[in-house]
Formats: structure tokens, sequence, C-alpha cells
């Protein structure tokens, strides 16, 4: 099957301002400066390796930004796909070309490799956690906003079912998801049933109802309340209870156990399966991260999704590219160490 690559006018670039060198490091852009000036522009190959295990991500916006931002025409690029599994050290991308038509461009093309393999890796991780549930990427409210669409295509690739804003969903063709803030409960006088009732009234048919349901620390009386109320109208609920907090049905029963954890999952799955409600999914989410899903699911939760935000995005440097010329003019120079490791996977970007 041909594998195809996002167009480089999905992603919104800049041409001057990637060419005018606003967002490199600016030893590179005078590097090209200097280069220019002194007429000097050897042919060189430039390959890009990450040092861990990872789930690619970024290859085609790293393209786009070559194609919009140095001579496109005067280089040759050979490239994996987002998607693919690579090793430490493995080569991911080769540039050949004049140096000066691309030298700009490296603080560029490594950050946008850097950040997206970083949050499809993460994603990954946690889609392997979750036992084939879904993880829902909810993690647009931790990072600045003009980070959404790439986050979002990231946390895609790594495996996400579902993402939280239409921006993150752009590159992906999909749509955001999510229904009932903590927010808008209290906008109804922290009336959760009322909320819902009013969802259901004023959004369209096809938008599934997943209720918040912790906002009384009571998720066991919420979550029943509501089901009762909307009977089939209701998709699932969503259990979000903070860490610094015990829920009410475990403080009643003696189980010092705080924030969103199994325990407290299975009596909301046993409740409802009592009172007829078997078909209400249960969402959690609240500092999700890898290991609170691996014990989640090693104690067989009943947890139908899982909402994942911030420790998606979080950053310890493991994702770190870097690129190396490896030869000048047909011939090897490179940073010792560092020399040509060719790669068979690549395939010639057209």
């Amino acid at each position: 099957m041909t594998r195809r690559r996002l167009l480089p006018e999905r992603f919104r670039i800049n041409r001057a301002e990637l060419f005018g060198g606003f967002y490199s490091d600016k030893y590179f852009v005078r590097t090209r400066d200097i280069l220019v000036a002194d007429e000097h522009n050897p042919e060189v190959l430039m390959q890009v390796f990450c040092r861990s295990d990872a789930t690619l991500c970024g290859i085609d916006e790293a393209i786009a930004v070559l194609k919009v931002g140095a001579k496109w025409e005067s280089l040759n690029v050979s490239a994996l796909y987002d998607g693919d599994h690579i090793s430490p050290w493995e080569t991911v991308m080769t540039i050949q070309g004049p140096y000066a038509a691309f030298a700009h461009l490296e603080t560029v093309y490594l950050g946008v490799l850097a950040r997206g393999t970083r949050v499809a890796t993460h994603t990954r991780d946690i889609v392997n956690a979750a036992n084939g549930k879904d993880v829902l990427f909810f993690g647009a409210r931790h990072d600045h906003y003009l980070t959404q669409r790439s986050d979002g295509y990231a946390a895609v690739v790594g495996g996400a079912a579902a993402v939280a804003s239409d921006a993150q969903g752009t590159l992906s063709d999909l749509e955001g998801v999510g229904t009932i803030p903590h927010a808008m409960i209290a906008a109804y006088q922290g009336d959760t049933v009322r909320a819902a009732q009013r969802f259901i009234e004023h959004m369209p048919n096809d938008v599934g109802l997943v209720a918040l349901v912790d906002f009384d620390n009571d998720c066991v009386g919420t979550s029943l309340a509501v089901a009762e109320a909307l009977g089939d109208k209701l998709t699932g609920v969503r259990l979000d209870t903070s860490a610094s907090l015990i829920d009410r049905t475990l403080e009643e029963s003696g189980e010092q156990l705080y924030g969103v954890n199994p325990v407290l999952v299975n009596r909301v799955r046993e409740s409802l399966d009592a009172a007829g409600f078997d078909h209400v999914r249960i969402v959690v989410s609240g500092g999700m991260n890898q290991r609170k899903i691996n014990e989640f699911e090693s104690q067989h939760c009943a947890v139908d999704a899982y909402g994942v935000g911030s420790s998606i995005l979080s950053n310890e440097g493991r994702f770190d590219f870097t690129a190396d010329i490896v030869e000048v003019n047909g011939e090897p120079v490179s940073k010792v160490g560092r020399e040509l490791k060719p790669n068979h996977r690549l395939e010639v970007v057209q």
C-alpha cells in the first residue's frame, strides 16, 4: 500500500519568517549569510537521527519546512514516514544539496521532529498500557494554543482515538470531542443533572453525552442521578476527582483512597449495572499517565476509556533530534563519532 504524506499547505507555514530565520538559532542564519557572502556553497549530505527508541512523527511537517523555507528544487531529500518505529541513532531523514539553501532551517525541522515524536511516543506507550481501550487526548489546556495542530496530529499518529479541540484534529480530519466541563455545571448552580438535560436539549442528537460526575464529590450518586434522568440518552460518565479528595462513597466506607482510583470506578460500574444502566460507559481522567493506567489495567478496572493530558506532553529530553553534515562535495566529513549511517528504509521525497 502506498503511504501518503501530508501536503505542505496543511501546515500554514509562513515562508518569509522561515526564510528570514525568524525561528532559527542565530548561528545557523549567520552561517548561511557568510557562505553566501563568501560565495562558498558546498554540496553537503545532512543526516538526522534520534537517540531513543520512538514512534517517529513530524517528518511531514519537517519536509514542509524544507519545501517552503528552502530552495527545494536544489535538494534531494529521503525520509521515513510519520508513525514509523525508529531505533536509537537510526537515520530518519537525509538532506543533500547546497548547504546555503537550507542551513537556516535546522533549528526548525529538528524542533518539529522532537515535539512530534515525543507526543506520538508517549501516546503510543499509553495506548499500549490501555489494552485496547480508547485513549482521549486532552492536552490542549496544558500548552500554548499554537501547538495544538501538530500535537493533536502526533497524538493520533501515536494511537489516540480522539482529541479535545478542533485545532488538534485539523491535520487528521477529526473534530474535537467533549461535553460538559465543571464550569458548565457551576453555571447551573452546581446541578449536574440540569446541566446534562440542557446539553441534551441544545446539542445535536449525534453528539453523545458523557456527563462529568465528580462536581459534588459523589461519583456513584451523581452517576445514578444523571442516568435516571436521561436513560438511553446518556452515553457515559466521566470521573475526574481531584487527587486531594476522597470520594464520598469511599469516605463513608472508610477507604482512604484519593482521586480517581480502581475501587471508585468499580463502585460506579456496579451501581450503574444494578440500576439497569449497563449501557453507560465510564471514562476516567485527572492525572492519568502510563503508570496509573498500568495500575488500573492490572486490577481489571471497569474503565472504558482514558482521558490523558499533560503526561503525553511531558519532556525528559529523550526525543531530541540531531542533524550532522556527513559529506561535503561527495567526500566524508563529519564530527568524530557522527559518520554516515545509511538506512535502506528511507524513501525519496518528491
